[in-house]
Formats: C-alpha cells, sequence, structure tokens
C-alpha cells in the first residue's frame, strides 16, 4: 500500500525550497503544493509535504540542522550598541499594552525598543487552476492590499506611541520598527537572532483562549525555539509597567539550570523592588519539596544578599491549580520559571510547563532558558 503524504511545514517559497533541498540530499521524497508556479517569489503558505513513513526521520533533520539560518545570518558579529528590547505586535489592545510595559522597562534600564509585526498572505488555495493568470494576477493585488493594511496599522500604533510619550504617559526611549513577510513564529525567532534582543516582550490573549490554539500560539511558539527570555502579558495584566510588580514568583525544579537562569532573572529585575518567592515545580514527595527548596533559599539568599526572598511549598495535587491558589494567596504579579529546550516531538507531545501555564493563567510570565 503506497504511503499517504502528510504535511511537513508550512513555509515562505524561499525556505520551502531550502527545506526540500535539504530532506532530498537525505533521501527524502518532497513535494511542494500551493506554488504559485507564474511569480513564486510572492507565494507564501506553502505546504512541504512528505510521505508519511519518512516523518520520523525528516524530523529528526529538521531538529539536528540549522536549515533555518542562512550562513551570513549565522556567522554576522553585531556591534554592542547596548541592551535591545522586541516587541512582536499584532495590532491588538493586548500588543500596545506590551508596547506600554516594554517601552517603560527600556527606560529603566536604558535600552531602545523594536517593534515588529510579521504577517502572512494566505492567498494561493490549491483550487486556483496553474494556468489562470488572471487569479494570479488578482492575489497579487491581495498581497500589495495587506502590505498596505499592515503600514497602516503600524503607523497607528505608532502615532499612538508618540502621542503617549508627547503626553507624558510613556517615558521617551529610542524605538523603530520592522515589518516581515512570512509565518509570525517563523519570522520572530529568525530576526531575533539578526537583532539579538536581551528581553522579548509579547501581549497573549490570557487564558480564555481556546485548548486548541496551544500548539498553534505564536508565543508559546516563541517561548519554546528561542533562548532569549520572553516576556508574556496577558491582555487582562492591571499595570503597564513593572515598576508596580512587588511581588514575583520563581519556579525552581530543584535543576542546577535553574541557578543559571534565576541569576538572568536577577539581571532582568536589577534595579526594581520585588519581594522573591520561590516555589516547587517538583513531583516528588512533599517532605523532600521542603529540604529541596530551603536548600535552594540559603543558596539565593548567600548569593544575593540584598534580595528579598522566601519559598513556599505548593499544595498537593493538580499543579496549575496549586499555582493558581499560590498566586492568589501570596499576591504574585509575576510568574518567572525556566523552560529546556526538547525536540519537536517532545514538544508535541508534552507542552512544557511554560506554555501549558500561558494559557491557564492571567499572570505574566518572564521565561528564561536553560
Amino acid at each position: 500500500m503506497e504511503d499517504k503524504l502528510v504535511t511537513l511545514a508550512i513555509h515562505t517559497f524561499e525556505k520551502a525550497q531550502m527545506l526540500k533541498m535539504i530532506l532530498e540530499s537525505e533521501g527524502i521524497e518532497v513535494y511542494i503544493h500551493n506554488v504559485n508556479q507564474i511569480q513564486p517569489v510572492i507565494s507564501a503558505g506553502v505546504r512541504v509535504r512528505i510521505k508519511e513513513s519518512d516523518l520520523p526521520h525528516a524530523l529528526r533533520i529538521i531538529e539536528d540542522s540549522k536549515w533555518l539560518e542562512s550562513p551570513a545570518e549565522a556567522e554576522k558579529e553585531i556591534a554592542d550598541k547596548g541592551k535591545r528590547i522586541l516587541v512582536p505586535v499584532d495590532f491588538s489592545d493586548y500588543s500596545l499594552k506590551a508596547c506600554e510595559i516594554a517601552i517603560h522597562y527600556a527606560a529603566k534600564v536604558d535600552a531602545e525598543v523594536m517593534i515588529m509585526h510579521a504577517y502572512f498572505s494566505p492567498y494561493f488555495p490549491s483550487a486556483i487552476p496553474l494556468g489562470d493568470t488572471m487569479a494570479y494576477q488578482a492575489n497579487e493585488e491581495s498581497s500589495r492590499q495587506m502590505l498596505e493594511r499592515v503600514q497602516t496599522d503600524m503607523g497607528t500604533i505608532c502615532t499612538t506611541i508618540d502621542q503617549m510619550m508627547k503626553d507624558g504617559k510613556l517615558p521617551s526611549v529610542k524605538y523603530d520598527y520592522t515589518l516581515r513577510e512570512g509565518l509570525p513564529e517563523e519570522e520572530i525567532i529568525a530576526f531575533g537572532k539578526e537583532y539579538r534582543p536581551d528581553l522579548i516582550v509579547m501581549g497573549t490573549r490570557g487564558k480564555d483562549q481556546k485548548d486548541v490554539d496551544l500548539i498553534g500560539s505564536v508565543t508559546g511558539e516563541v517561548i519554546e525555539m528561542n533562548k532569549v527570555p520572553v516576556l508574556a502579558i496577558p491582555e487582562n495584566v492591571p499595570f503597564t509597567d513593572l515598576g508596580e510588580v512587588k511581588n514575583i514568583a520563581f519556579a525552581t525544579s530543584f535543576s542546577q539550570r535553574d541557578l543559571v537562569a534565576f541569576d538572568r532573572f536577577m539581571e532582568v529585575i536589577k534595579g526594581y523592588d520585588v519581594h522573591i518567592h520561590l516555589f516547587n515545580i517538583s513531583t516528588s514527595r512533599d517532605e523532600w519539596n521542603e529540604i529541596r527548596l530551603t536548600g535552594v533559599h540559603e543558596y539565593f539568599k548567600r548569593q544575593y544578599k540584598d534580595a528579598q526572598i522566601t519559598h513556599t511549598v505548593l499544595d498537593d495535587g493538580d499543579l496549575l491549580l496549586a499555582i493558581e491558589k499560590f498566586v492568589r494567596d501570596k499576591q504574585i504579579d509575576l510568574i518567572a520559571l525556566t523552560t529546556y529546550k526538547r525536540n519537536i516531538l517532545a514538544r508535541i507531545l508534552n507542552p512544557s510547563i511554560a506554555k501549558r501555564m500561558l494559557f491557564h493563567t492571567d499572570t505574566p510570565l518572564l521565561v528564561m532558558h536553560a
């Protein structure tokens, strides 16, 4: 029985061609669908399809290679121009809130801000006959209209920010913007490697999102795939300045990597007067949690003598519900936690605690990478 075809990825034409070349060099047959054969350079939403039996091999190749990076990008060195904050936006209200928080933070740490929007043009349905030139011309016009629309939307958000700075509602900081065509999560990660921000600030819709959005969330994918700290801001957060944050919870799984992540966390919140609450996300027995958490607490107190640090052992039972109760009882304003790089299959089958919490709480998350 012949293998059925499965969609491995959806990319812009250029990236689909690059992936096709790499996979075929490894003996995997690749089929590209939804390509505008007349003007392929303007096509987006190209499906890269392979035989189902080749899927495990293809996933290993994608995971092991850095095919999204061009050689020039991988080798590019950017001169040190100070701290940078990257703010991907989709022009929603919660995107504007993310911009406000990023600008307040940039003023605090003397950083510049880059506002980014990535747009995807799904105007190339497979039902259109390849010879229908008029249909392709119509699609090209639609792509041009989309570009004009996102340029207008970006102009609107920049005008709003300029007015808020003029009115004294936001501090005056250096900022710029960029527009990229392609899949948002892909373009954010690629641009992040080029721009090298110290922090990525992203708005989210909060815990009312449908569970079906869990795998496809742009914020969730950026958290999983990049190495830069990500500050995820739900739309219902009551503040627009981290200076208003008083209680921050830091999750530990008692791993040595958490010690490194905590040091990066302390660098991010440097200069803020906050109370740090350590809590466990381990599933081991409760008495061991108490002993281990006390040990981590004592270590951090010795390392960071001026910091206000306490610890709390979470209640037994469902972890996310226990975290929710802890956040409510301790009046936590922000949760910091560590995530670890995992392979593609692990991400699909078992989303990380950071990604699950992104859809379970209206509390901002600061995700560190180890």
